[in-house]
């Protein structure tokens, strides 16, 4: 018996937030395979911060002398590290959730375990169920993409998706991949004591603005055994661990393998095509300005179809979508303008906006500050020499164009700079339009401004 609903939602991340009271009217269904949360919850964002919070702590205790104390680190209880993450707080979330949208609360919305593929025309083959909808909304999110050489070498590999649940903590790591969240890993595992090895065939984090990728890559490489401009050629294993030869036929062993090469949205695993859903040549699902898919009622919204693999933009996206669904004649389109993003390593970083090069490219005729933490009060008060600022704005409007940081706080300190481009504020009269706490950290932004010329 094929069961019909007004909405159909694939995926509990962002999509989870769809059913708000305005959908209290409509017949829901929610298709779930794993846990309640997707990505961000469970194997993403929030957990992993929680490991990147101890990491810091530890880092700062082995990096104490330059502040003429004396601190140490004695090693991580690992389990109880993974029990405090999980047990005691993402798991229970996760399953609250579930039970949450299972109870008497939500008496108009039905929840299915089970992986769903496209048979037909809003037409989906859930497990043993047939479920058809008026509408359907795809968030299916994303999952590791592991390069050919180690997925067919036959040997134990680990993601993101379970390395922050190891039984124990490895005594050596060796992580494939250079991008964000190879890089979170890094730090994470080198800071709590692991030997870490990073492979990877172009510069760490070679997309951010060239000051940044270069100051960082300086830095790290120092941290940790980084392989950079090489490749695997082959993987073998046995009871003591992995084993990767690389392309220069040099030799990494360790206890454990992290493949961290970027995530594959999920469209592809959804048998789309049978739907009349186009995908793009990444694997993406194809979205229109509004979120619909090329199939009429079908929609999509976050890692399974947005150009930004980030939460805070499936949720902003989710918005939109929901708007959509409940406002067909006053839709809204994707909010993908000024999308900043943070990379929780050490040292942190948080960008907004175009790259020095991709201004130029776009043929602004810009003005460029790089303006280090140690040069301000506070900076000096940490005795930080790594810490920056680069700002990019349009010598002709004054507008910023791109802002780009690393240091402690990036995360936090870049969010003023957001609202000003945003808000389109003029950096020739920002800085001296307001008042900046002397001596904090903030003032770094302020004298970056300050450094533009116009």
């Amino acid at each position: 018996m094929t069961q019909h609903y007004d909405l159909i939602i694939i995926g509990t991340g962002s999509g989870n937030s769809i059913p708000s009271e305005e959908f209290a009217d409509q017949k829901i269904a929610i298709v779930e395979k794993g846990a309640f949360g997707g990505t961000c919850l469970n194997v993403g964002c929030i957990p992993t911060k929680m490991y990147v919070y101890a990491a810091d702590r530890a880092f700062e205790a082995q990096d104490s002398q330059r502040l003429n104390i004396e601190t140490s680190y004695h090693g991580a209880d690992w389990q109880a590290i993974v029990s405090r993450v999980f047990e005691q707080r993402i798991d229970k979330i996760a399953e609250g959730g579930e039970a949450y949208r299972r109870g008497p609360e939500t008496p108009n919305i039905d929840v299915y375990a089970d992986h769903a593929r496209f048979v037909g025309e809003r037409t989906l083959q859930v497990g043993s169920d047939t479920i058809t909808g008026d509408r359907i909304v795809i968030a299916a999110g994303a999952r590791p993409s592991i390069p050919p050489v180690i997925a067919e070498s036959g040997v134990p590999y680990h993601t993101n998706e379970d390395i922050m649940r190891l039984d124990k903590q490895p005594e050596s790591l060796v992580i494939v991949g250079g991008g964000f969240i190879a890089m979170e890993f890094a730090h994470v595992f080198s800071s709590l004591g692991t030997k870490v090895t990073v492979i990877n065939r172009s510069p760490l984090l070679r997309n951010l603005d060239e000051d940044l990728s270069r100051r960082f890559n300086e830095i790290n490489q120092q941290r940790f055994d980084a392989r950079i401009g090489r490749t695997v050629a082959s993987a073998t294993s046995d009871a003591s661990g992995v084993t990767l030869t690389l392309d220069d036929d040099s030799v990494v062993t360790a206890d454990a393998l992290l493949v961290a090469t970027g995530r594959r949205p999920n469209g592809d695993q959804l048998d789309v095509d049978k739907a009349g859903i186009a995908l793009h040549e990444d694997g993406r699902i194809k979205v229109d300005e509004f979120g619909r898919t090329t199939a009429e009622g079908v929609w999509a919204l976050g890692d399974v179809s947005s150009p930004y693999q980030l939460k805070h933009v499936a949720n902003a996206e989710q918005r939109a979508v929901a708007h959509n669904l409940l406002h067909p004649e006053d839709m809204r389109p994707m909010p993908h303008e000024h999308v900043p993003s943070a990379i929780f390593t050490h040292p942190q970083i948080a960008t907004v906006g175009l790259t020095e090069a991709q201004a130029r490219e776009q043929g602004y005729d810009v003005t460029v500050k790089v303006q280090a933490y140690g040069d301000v009060a506070y900076g000096w008060a940490m005795e930080d020499s790594e810490g920056i600022v680069k700002l990019v704005a349009d010598k002709a409007t004054g507008q910023l164009l791109g802002a780009h940081l690393m240091g402690a706080q990036a995360s936090t300190l870049i969010q003023q700079l957001i609202t000003a481009m945003v808000y389109q504020l003029d950096m020739r009269t920002f800085a001296r339009s307001q008042y900046w706490i002397h001596p904090a950290l903030p003032e770094v932004i302020e004298n970056a401004v300050l450094g533009l010329e116009f």
